[in-house]
């Protein structure tokens, strides 16, 4: 019995009179050397398929496809390097492009993009989509991420609206040659800054000084560790610095309330993530600070096993996500229990840190997982008012080497970071997976030793011993 009923403004608007005003960064030219395709043959491909379907344009809403498309980053949201905006692509493949035009040299825009994108302020957006609306044009439109106004306006001014996903999410999800080495290179760098600050904290831990510490000053010191590195932007997301019982909230933020002091639990969850100019990251490790017992090393264990099983799993072409999901919880399931969150999430290059549509979940995404797609793999275990545990890195589907009848995808790993040896529980551990985790740690050492020096190498040599 409810009535939705279209008004001319928004009463929020009209009410936040203490509203921040936007901010004027510049708009980043991301160049071709980073994104490995111009935007102009971006365009056209979309182009092209528009044409194909007998549409005449497309309407853009979202952030992050529209910066990805023009190859453009910005500074108008922490933790995500977007300038916002919307946008009209056509099939002739001009397009229009809504932005506030304080932030761009149109000169430089022009060239980096080309001459066949038009800029005009946000406040012609409903001028336009009216003109779209009267030369009756064929539009597509994603129901799911454009807002009601957008295409009432064109559809009451004549447009024919076609309902479908946003063209630009599956090419921007599947990475090309170019963004995949820069995912790699950004997290070669990222695994330094994570190693160096876990050595950090069992130093800290060590020398039994870590008054005044608490969750906060954990995840400063990381942050920190991260700025040292090359082409360091921001965090992709806010850090979860989380001891004890604060680790049992999976997105626990110590920002909201008061900092837990270090020193009175025996787990330590931090799950963190950091945007580079050549990749965005997000690392999950779960580490011992006080006295563990049987039953932390168990389920410590438990998740662990759900992620090597997902990081080893072969799969043909049509897959879905939500079709690998269960991999990463049969331990778990076999004993007796679950997590309540998705075991793997999108991620973008130098763009979100949560990315569709792929996704590994129990319900939701059905797209397949296709190569250059980089996902999370998070498995997890929370015990609410006592500990949280996941084990996170972040993978890229690739073809794998022909087997029997079919072409078989499955997971390049990009995060290289010791897992805690201290929390596992040998006696539940196959053949099989005791030789992941030998293998996995002898790939740590290789690849970031040259990296290391004094006695952070001291403590990856330790950290990545046999087990």
């Amino acid at each position: 019995g409810i009535e939705l009923v279209r008004i001319d403004e928004n009463p929020i608007d009209l009410h936040w009179s203490d509203r921040p005003a936007p901010t004027k960064s510049p708009v980043i030219l991301y160049s071709e050397e980073l994104a490995g395709q111009s935007s102009q043959a971006k365009r056209e491909m979309l182009a092209s398929d528009l044409r194909k379907r007998g549409l005449d344009a497309v309407l853009l809403t979202q952030a992050e496809p529209i910066n990805w498309l023009l190859n453009l980053r910005g500074r108008d949201v922490e933790r995500l390097p977007v300038v916002l905006g919307f946008a009209v692509l056509y099939a002739n493949t001009t397009m229009d492009f809504f932005v506030d035009t304080d932030k761009i040299d149109c000169f430089a825009f022009s060239q980096h993009v080309g001459q066949d994108v038009s800029v005009y302020p946000i406040d012609k957006l409903g001028d336009v989509l009216q003109r779209i609306g009267e030369d009756q044009q064929k539009v597509l439109a994603d129901p799911n991420t454009a807002n009601a106004w957008t295409q009432l306006v064109m559809e009451e001014a004549g447009a024919i609206l076609v309902a479908g996903q946003d063209p630009t999410m599956l090419p921007k999800a599947c990475k090309n040659p170019v963004e995949l080495a820069g995912m790699r290179a950004a997290h070669l760098r990222d695994g330094v800054a994570v190693t160096r600050f876990l050595a950090w904290l069992d130093r800290l831990i060590a020398s039994g000084e870590f008054d005044g510490v608490d969750e906060g000053t954990l995840a400063d010191q990381l942050e920190a560790f991260r700025h040292e590195q090359e082409h360091y932007v921001e965090p992709s997301f806010d850090t979860i610095s989380a001891l004890g019982p604060n680790a049992a909230m999976c997105h626990y933020r110590h920002t909201n309330g008061t900092p837990r002091a270090f020193g009175q639990d025996s787990i330590y969850l931090v799950d963190s993530g950091a945007q580079y100019l050549d990749g965005t990251t997000d690392i999950t490790r779960t580490v011992k600070v006080g006295e563990v017992t049987d039953e932390h090393r168990a389920m410590f264990t438990r998740v662990l096993q759900g992620h090597i099983a997902l990081d080893q799993a072969r799969f043909p072409r049509g897959t879905a996500g939500i079709q690998l999901d269960v991999l990463a919880r049969m331990p778990l399931w076999q004993a007796g229990y679950n997590y309540d969150h998705g075991t793997g999430h999108g991620v973008g290059h130098f763009l979100s840190v949560h990315e569709g549509p792929q996704r590994i979940a129990p319900k939701g995404s059905l797209v397949a997982l296709q190569p250059g797609m980089v996902l999370s793999n998070e498995p997890g275990y929370y015990r609410e008012d006592a500990f949280g545990i996941r084990c996170e890195n972040l993978v890229v589907v690739t073809e794998q080497e022909a087997r029997g009848e079919l072409t078989m995808l499955g997971f390049e790993r990009l995060t290289y970071v010791p897992f805690d040896i201290r929390l596992i529980d040998r006696s539940l551990l196959s053949p099989a997976e005791f030789r992941w985790i030998n293998e996995y740690h002898a790939e740590v050492y290789r690849r970031l030793s040259p990296l290391l020096e004094g006695e952070d190498l001291a403590w990856l040599e330790q950290a990545t011993s046999l087990l």
